[in-house]
């Protein structure tokens, strides 16, 4: 079952937050933020690591967006803090500069509805805008990982949207022509773009 245009199941848990302390983490304190929410399996695998630290690297790119990015998966705060110390070319992460929560009853991944099996997480991924709202998810099986462009162009084509009102379609990149939400606007769209 999908919460795009619900509201968020709030929740709050330990995290390792981005300066390396121990603390709970809140999802409703980053009201009037945009919230990258990223589920993952667990710490030390293999498409994980790939996915953290990308997520890491764009930071720069969706903080001035207004956008927080912050991970989730069923492994205590001791393993993210063990994975975080430990340096990159001996299977950690290093420093990572997101929150990473403690899902280890598994409440969360329930809410969010990525359990799988009781077990683990799968790789869901929700964008929550400011009120709260989940305005795009996407869930992928294990093996396979999410691409941050991907996540980064829906933030922007949601900012976009609410900004001018006008729609984004297929392959929309920032500073591309949007849709007017009418018959008129999809006509003259389609009959100067295909």
């Amino acid at each position: 079952m999908s919460l795009v245009t619900k509201m968020a199941p709030d929740f709050t848990a330990e995290a390792v937050l981005a300066d390396g302390s121990i603390d709970k983490f809140t999802l409703s304190n980053w009201r009037g933020k945009y919230v990258i929410l990223f589920f993952y399996p667990l710490d030390f695998t293999f498409v994980c690591p790939t996915e953290i630290l990308a997520f890491d690297r764009a930071l720069a790119n969706f903080l001035p967006l207004n956008t927080e990015v912050v991970s989730v998966s069923v492994d205590s705060v001791y393993a993210h803090y063990a994975w975080r110390n430990t340096d990159r070319r001996h299977g950690g992460i290093g420093p990572v500069s997101f929150p990473m929560v403690s899902d280890m009853s598994r409440k969360i991944s329930t809410d969010y509805g990525v359990l799988l099996n009781d077990s683990l997480a799968l790789r869901g991924l929700f964008l929550i805008d400011k009120e709260g709202i989940v305005r795009h998810e996407v869930v992928n099986d294990l093996p396979l990982g999410r691409s941050v462009d991907e996540t980064l162009r829906m933030v922007k084509a949601l900012q976009f949207y609410e900004a001018y009102g006008d729609v984004c379609p297929a392959d929309w990149h920032e500073g591309d022509a949007a849709v007017h939400p009418n018959a008129a606007g999809v006509k003259a769209y389609i009959a100067k773009h295909h």
